[in-house]
């Protein structure tokens, strides 16, 4: 099934269909401010397991991300984050970036990484935005499978390629070729795990 939906002013009634699919316990293929990721409800297990099958992934091996509206649910999904930190994290998001934080008891434990860990993604998209304030928590988010850039960016490729794995196609126009960059927030000194889109200044 595929849903094309405005990149600037997205049609709320293809949205509100498209969150009924996540709610479903349903996977998607979505645009963010990078490139297109592949998602599912965070508290939808069997969706969770699909998706990692579709990877060839094991979820508590993989560096699984939530995809958030914005940073109000910090505290719900993390351990107490310092000051510094927060800071940080609210002067570079929205944007394209991924930040490695400590995992709280509220993230479903087939989301955790061995480490306890969580990526934390606000994309500065609004498609992905709208869904979210819909869904009203964090999509799971990663990457998905191939190495060719239009695999990954030209809509029309991604439904032929991906429409028999996933519940829904969301078109929101060709998505970007880099990935975001990948912050890890665990240690005293904060380190890019992966330069991606996102300039990293601090």
């Amino acid at each position: 099934m595929r849903f094309t939906i405005h990149p600037v002013n997205p049609q709320q009634r293809l949205i509100d269909k498209v969150v009924e699919i996540l709610n479903d316990g349903g996977i998607i293929i979505y645009p963010t401010d990078t490139i297109y990721g592949l998602g599912c409800d965070i508290f939808q297990h069997k969706a969770v397991e699909r998706i990692c099958r579709i990877k060839g992934i094991d979820p508590r091996k993989a560096q699984l991300s939530f995809i958030c509206r914005d940073l109000s649910h910090l505290s719900d999904y993390t351990k107490s984050i310092d000051t510094p930190t927060y800071r940080m994290l609210k002067n570079y998001l929205p944007g394209p970036y991924t930040f490695i934080l400590p995992a709280s008891r509220q993230v479903p434990k087939i989301l955790k990484s061995k480490k306890d860990t969580i990526g934390l993604r606000v994309p500065d998209n609004k498609i992905c935005m709208d869904l979210l304030s819909a869904l009203n928590h964090p999509l799971l988010s990663t990457s998905l499978p191939g190495e060719m850039i239009e695999e990954f960016t030209d809509p029309d490729y991604i439904y032929q390629n991906f429409d028999n794995m996933v519940d829904a196609v969301v078109d929101g126009g060709p998505g970007g070729f880099i990935p975001s960059t990948v912050v890890d927030c665990t240690t005293p000194d904060w380190t890019v795990l992966r330069e991606g889109l996102g300039e990293w200044r601090a």
